[in-house]
């Protein structure tokens, strides 16, 4: 990590499913979901410093980190999402760049949403090709989100296991 602080960060959080609204309803339209079963969900956010560079070392990270259980309730291992498998959810999640003043959040730290919209993408196509090559079971399945638009998002989780990710 350089001496000036992280240039990725993410959280990590494992869930028995999820669902998150990629479009709202309209007048003559229902809202849109994406689901996911048994996996994690990956909240992303670029600061200042982020380049292409360190795409592949930030997916390495989240898709091996054994958070999973596996097994039976008396064994309980921890598995990657890869050995599970399982599904991925990917949130761009540009609040994790916040930093308090006062009574408000700034965002001083973040990367312009142009060059985030490129990383995210890369970040996205990276984990979709990395969990087809490296899942062992097979059957992973892969969401994310249109960048830069509200979210709403529901967890189910046996955790909570939330972790946070500094790159």
């Amino acid at each position: 990590m350089d001496t000036n602080g992280p240039t990725v960060r993410v959280i990590i959080q494992q869930c028995l499913s999820a669902r998150l609204q990629v479009q709202p309803r309209g007048d003559s339209q229902a809202a849109e979901y994406v689901k996911v079963r048994r996996g994690v969900v990956l909240y992303l956010c670029f600061l200042k410093g982020a380049t292409l560079e360190i795409i592949p070392k930030v997916v390495k990270a989240a898709l091996n980190v054994k958070l999973s259980e596996c097994g039976s309730s008396e064994e309980r291992a921890k598995v990657s999402v890869l050995d599970l498998p399982g599904d991925v959810l990917i949130v761009p999640q540009a609040t994790l760049g916040g930093k308090l003043k006062g009574k408000s959040m700034q965002y001083h730290s973040n990367i312009s949403k142009e060059d985030a919209l490129s990383l995210y993408q890369e970040f996205v196509q990276l984990v979709q090709v990395t969990t087809l090559f490296f899942c062992v079971k097979g059957g992973a399945k892969i969401c994310s989100r249109t960048y830069g638009k509200r979210q709403v998002l529901s967890v189910e989780t046996n955790g909570p296991y939330t972790h946070v990710l500094d790159f």
